[in-house]
């Protein structure tokens, strides 16, 4: 039988210094003190904080980048047209 608890178990999986990026949920890493971060993975770019040192938490998407990477994607599907 495994003693361990599971926030304890949960606890050993955790990893500080990166998130899910909440597009594509792959964990990425910013660069210490970074303002923003672009996912390497899917593009999506966030607004990050940083509570305490080594310790980043998504605040939210940026807006206009993500908003012309949408409009982008939709002209392509509709073959260039607005």
């Amino acid at each position: 039988m495994n003693s361990e608890t599971s926030s304890e178990s949960v606890a050993k999986g955790r990893t500080y210094g990166a998130f899910r990026c909440l597009n594509c949920f792959e964990r990425i890493s910013p660069p210490e003190g970074a303002k923003t971060y672009k996912c390497p993975h899917c593009n999506f770019e966030w607004r990050v904080s940083w509570p305490l040192p080594g310790f980043p938490r998504i605040r939210g998407p940026v807006w206009e980048v993500n908003r012309r990477m949408a409009e982008e994607q939709t002209a392509e599907k509709r073959g260039g047209k607005k």
